[in-house]
């Protein structure tokens, strides 16, 4: 071979190897701090000049976005979490939660979950939660920016409770009337929220429709009746039903955040109504609401600076409804109180009735600002504590509501979020029948 051939036959060779090894290089390392300091701050960033309502959108790092698969993204934006929860009526549960944040890797723009779950008292769950943000947008400097209020939702899942109370119907019911029945429920729905007239605007409208079929037994509660043997004409009502309830609502919305709220207030109304349900009669909960958020004095912190996304808020949240329903609906779908959301000192379901009212105040303090690292890729955020205070009752209509019997509790809560938009709680309530404890996703207002 000559030599200008033999240096071409090289070249040739050295240029095959090395576009081999650029074809098996491995992608650039993930860093899970992109877009963030090492404290955990997360420094604010330019948002575009056209966003309407900049301070409705929420920002994503780069360091929470990463690519790959389920699997290659796993403990950054796709989890199999052991999950532990506590309510009074079914016990203490654990199972496990499957969550991908980052669905069909669409840079953090759907979310699918699907959650297994036993408890103590036999209950059994299995769900599957999908939704996607209808507005998001990439930042040429890395990460993105979701608005929160329009977003489509799917849901649907098996339940059954071994355990459920039902005490019967009004204000004045006792603690000694509890009953139990066995609720084995299947359901699936969709729902949407988007704004009207503008992007990220101040009107909200909601629609949805749910399918559901319910199956009830006697209950398994030791030295308690069951609920078909002192409610039996409920009961029978209320068994082998099936319904379809459409959903329709319009709320006035000036809060800076869906889901953790530090200014802003909440007016609505909304119907949920059985167009259609075994026995051919339909049905609807109606529900006029309102809540308001505003920034207190910090206890435990300095407050952040105006350079950082969701700086350390001390906050005072007041919410407050009122319920009524028509028709022919089991007594397992009228309105209740008592639980994880409302009159959080009583077992879930206490108290039900043909209408109930309802209002609660909440001091939410933080105590770790800047949180702390789980692994080099999971950080809890932030750390906080509640203290609230419940009131509400329930009557046979609205007419009698301010007559009836008014019942209060009181209680302190843990609070700790992996993002504004992620929020665990565990509340512990007091009230003159005891103390009921829970667990749960999300505030409850």
């Amino acid at each position: 071979m000559s030599g200008p051939h033999l240096i071409i036959a090289v070249v040739m060779v050295l240029s095959a190897t090395c576009a081999a090894g650029a074809q098996q290089a491995p992608p650039p390392k993930h860093d899970p701090l992109k877009g963030m300091d090492p404290s955990g701050r997360i420094p604010k960033v330019p948002l575009p000049a056209d966003l309407p309502h900049p301070e409705r959108w929420r920002y994503i790092p780069e360091g929470r976005i990463k690519p790959g698969n389920v699997f290659e993204r796993f403990l950054v934006s796709s989890f199999a979490a052991p999950q532990f929860f506590f309510e009074q009526d079914v016990g203490v549960g654990g199972g496990i939660a499957l969550t991908d944040i980052d669905f069909r890797s669409q840079r953090r723009r759907e979310f699918l979950g699907a959650f297994f779950t036993h408890t103590t008292e036999g209950q059994q769950k299995y769900r599957l939660i999908w939704r996607r943000w209808l507005l998001h947008r990439d930042l040429p400097e890395g990460g993105v920016i979701v608005e929160e209020r329009n977003h489509v939702h799917g849901f649907g899942g098996y339940e059954k409770s071994l355990t459920r109370r039902f005490y019967g119907l009004g204000p004045n019911t006792r603690e000694r009337d509890e009953t139990s029945y066995i609720d084995e429920v299947i359901d699936l729905g969709a729902r949407s929220d988007f704004t009207i007239g503008e992007i990220a605007g101040n009107w909200i409208a909601t629609v949805g429709a749910k399918g559901e079929h319910h199956d009830l037994a006697p209950g398994r509660v030791s030295d308690r009746p069951t609920t078909n043997e002192v409610f039996p004409t409920l009961f029978r009502a209320g068994n082998h039903h099936d319904s379809l309830t459409v959903t329709i609502g319009l709320r006035y919305d000036t809060r800076d955040s869906q889901h953790q709220p530090y200014s802003g207030v909440q007016l609505g109304v909304v119907a949920d109504s059985p167009v259609w349900q075994t026995g051919g009669d339909a049905g609807t909960v109606g529900t006029a609401y309102g809540n308001v958020a505003f920034r207190v004095p910090p206890l435990f912190h300095r407050g952040g600076d105006r350079a950082e996304e969701n700086r350390p808020t001390d906050t005072v949240a007041l919410a407050a409804f009122v319920q009524t329903s028509a028709g022919d609906l089991p007594y397992y779908e009228r309105p209740t109180l008592g639980g994880s959301d409302t009159l959080r000192g009583f077992i879930q379901h206490r108290f039900t009735g043909d209408a109930a009212w309802h209002a609660t105040a909440e001091h939410r303090v933080t105590v770790v600002p800047r949180g702390f690292k789980l692994t080099d890729m999971i950080r809890i955020e932030r750390v906080g504590l509640t203290a609230f205070f419940d009131v509400g009752t329930v009557a046979d209509d609205v007419g009698r509501l301010a007559d009836a019997r008014v019942h209060t509790s009181y209680g302190v809560g843990l609070r700790f979020s992996l993002e504004r938009t992620a929020m665990f709680r565990a509340d512990m309530g007091f009230s003159n029948e005891g103390v009921n404890f829970t667990v749960g996703f999300g505030l409850p207002f």
